[in-house]
């Protein structure tokens, strides 16, 4: 069943090529490139809107910069020239990659979705297809409450309890009532679709079923190629800029020393490939 594991391998790669996920050691989000060269860590909600960055946790506020000005804690920091430049350049860049992010995000579940039905309505019959597309809406939905515009504010969900909030028990109880409710169906269209491959014994109806499957497995591939490859090179420019945000917050907190407790990331790690 070769084409099974391409269309599973096909949509975790999908989901994996965003670059974006919520860590399951330490449930905060995270962004990384292709080859896993780098690896950043949100550790904080973030919203951005006209003239304000707002850093929270639990939808408190840890820290916020407006126009040359710093709160930590609801209370303003005072700060010298060169302190007011360096957190406007950071206000700046983080306003700037934001909503890429955000984006970059939604277009990865899109392509993910239209990749999952894809793949699996053509194997498991249009009843249980709808039933995928129902579950793959269900994902975008609740993606849409950490990730999204609305208007001119930008917000992503990073901490624990915000992922927690739209991916924790319920959402699991959601996926799984859905696969409970499809799986009969699903498994009869998969064994009628097998009975009627070509060849008289059953060793021939499976390899020609597997082999109708490769096919359609290779043609979602060269439909979606060209998305996925768009997306990749925007996730490893992302990653890029998202170092160098880095470095320039590690420049801000020592020049800001109220700041020091409350690192918005964690700085890029260097992964060796398997």
């Amino acid at each position: 069943m070769n084409y099974i594991n391409t269309s599973l391998g096909l949509c975790a790669l999908l989901a994996v090529s965003s670059s974006v996920q919520a860590s399951e050691k330490d449930n905060h989000f995270s962004f990384s490139n292709d080859n896993s060269q780098c690896e950043v860590s949100l550790n904080y909600d973030v919203a951005v809107e006209p003239q304000k960055l707002v850093i929270s946790e639990a939808e408190k506020e840890v820290y916020r910069i407006e126009v040359g000005k710093l709160y930590v804690d609801g209370v303003e920091v005072q700060l010298d020239a060169k302190q007011r430049t360096l957190i406007n350049q950071y206000a700046d860049e983080v306003s700037r990659q934001l909503p890429e992010v955000i984006d970059l995000v939604h277009d990865a579940v899109s392509i993910a979705s239209t990749a999952v039905s894809m793949a699996l309505t053509p194997l498991l019959g249009d009843a249980s297809g709808a039933k995928i597309d129902e579950m793959m809406t269900e994902l975008s939905q609740r993606i849409d409450t950490v990730a999204y515009q609305n208007g001119d504010k930008f917000y992503l969900g990073a901490t624990e309890s915000s992922l927690e909030e739209t991916f924790g028990q319920e959402f699991e109880q959601q996926m799984e009532q859905l696969v409970q409710s499809s799986i009969g169906s699903m498994m009869m269209t998969l064994g009628s679709e097998m009975m009627k491959g070509d060849g008289d014994s059953f060793e021939q109806k499976m390899q020609a079923f597997a082999t109708k499957m490769d096919n359609v497995g290779k043609d979602i591939e060269v439909q979606i190629e060209q998305q996925s490859n768009d997306l990749q090179q925007r996730a490893d420019k992302l990653c890029d800029d998202f170092q160098q945000l880095v470095a320039l917050e590690s420049q801000l907190r020592q020049q800001v020393p109220e700041l020091t407790a409350y690192p918005l990331m964690n700085p890029p790690q260097k992964l060796l490939l398997e």
